[in-house]
C-alpha cells in the first residue's frame, strides 16, 4: 500500500511538471520588436527621425537642424532603410559636436537598440539618459571597448557579431537615485548582447569623457549626477556605423535590480 501510494504521488508530480507552463524570458536579440508599452524611436523612415530625435545641445554642438545623419539602404536587406550616423560635424572623431537624442526624456527604461560597423574601427556609442555610454566601437576588447559600461567594465567582446552584422543591445536601466538633492544610490544597468548577458545589475558611478560627452560630463569630472531625466543618445564620431530598430519602454523599478 506504501509502495502504491509512493508510486501514485511521483506520477502525479510528474504530470504537474509536465503540464506546468514554461516560463519565458522576455525575447532579447537582433529583430526583437518592441513590445506592449513600448515606443518606437525609429523605424527607417526620415519623417520619425525628424519628429523624435534632435541634436544634443551640448558645448560642442556644431551642426545645425535638420539632422544631417542620413538614411541609406541595409546592406544586409537593400530593402530596408538604416541610419548612418556619419554627420560632417563629427568628422575626425568630434564627439558632442553631432550627436542625436531622443526628444523624450526618461528614467528607468528597458531599452533595444541593432547597429552594424561596415568598416574596421568604427566608432559610436549609446548613451543612456545622456549620461552613461555604452561603447560601440569594432577592435577594442579593453574596458574602453565594444559593449562595456565604458571605463567601468569589461568589454564582452565575444559576443560582438563582427564587422558587416547587426548587433543588438537589449538593456533594462535604472536611474540613479538621490535623497535630499543627494545620490544615494548609483545608475545600474543589465545587457544583453546578441542575446546573451553580459552585464547583471552593474552599477555606473560616473559620466566619462568630459563635458562634450553628455549630461553632467562637466560637473565634478563626471562624478557630480544630477537628478535629471536625459533622453537616449547616439554619438557621431566620423564614422558609418548604422542603426535601426530602436525602441525604449518606460519603467519604474522600485528596487535595485534590473535583471531580467
Amino acid at each position: 500500500m506504501r509502495l502504491l501510494t509512493t508510486l501514485t504521488l511521483f506520477a502525479a508530480l510528474l504530470t504537474l511538471s509536465l503540464t506546468r507552463p514554461t516560463l519565458r524570458k522576455e525575447p532579447v536579440g537582433v529583430g526583437t520588436k518592441a513590445p506592449d508599452g513600448a515606443e518606437v524611436f525609429f523605424d527607417g523612415t526620415r519623417a520619425m527621425l525628424d519628429q523624435k530625435w534632435t541634436y544634443w545641445a551640448g558645448p560642442r554642438l556644431a551642426a545645425t537642424l535638420p539632422i544631417k545623419w542620413f538614411l541609406q539602404p541595409n546592406p544586409t536587406n537593400p530593402a530596408e532603410q538604416v541610419l548612418n550616423t556619419n554627420d560632417p560635424a563629427g568628422a575626425g572623431g568630434k564627439y558632442g559636436a553631432a550627436d542625436i537624442v531622443t526628444k523624450k526624456e526618461f528614467r528607468d527604461a528597458r531599452i533595444h537598440i541593432e547597429f552594424l560597423i561596415p568598416e574596421k574601427g568604427g566608432n559610436s556609442g549609446v548613451y543612456l539618459q545622456n549620461r552613461y555610454e555604452i561603447q560601440v566601437l569594432d577592435g577594442d576588447t579593453t574596458s574602453h571597448g565594444m559593449a562595456a559600461v565604458i571605463n567601468e567594465s569589461p568589454s564582452p567582446y565575444y559576443a560582438y557579431n563582427g564587422l558587416g552584422k547587426w548587433n543588438a543591445y537589449d538593456i533594462t536601466f535604472r536611474a540613479a537615485r538621490f535623497s535630499g538633492g543627494k545620490r544615494v544610490e548609483p545608475a545600474m544597468v543589465t545587457l544583453y548582447f546578441n542575446g546573451k548577458k553580459v552585464h547583471v545589475n552593474r552599477p555606473i558611478q560616473q559620466v566619462w569623457g568630459g563635458p562634450n560627452s553628455g549630461i553632467d560630463g562637466g560637473n565634478d569630472g563626471g562624478k557630480g549626477i544630477t537628478d535629471t531625466p536625459g533622453g537616449l543618445k547616439l554619438q557621431a564620431e566620423g564614422h558609418n556605423v548604422l542603426y535601426r530598430n530602436i525602441w525604449i519602454k518606460p519603467l519604474d523599478l522600485k528596487k535595485a535590480d534590473t535583471d531580467f
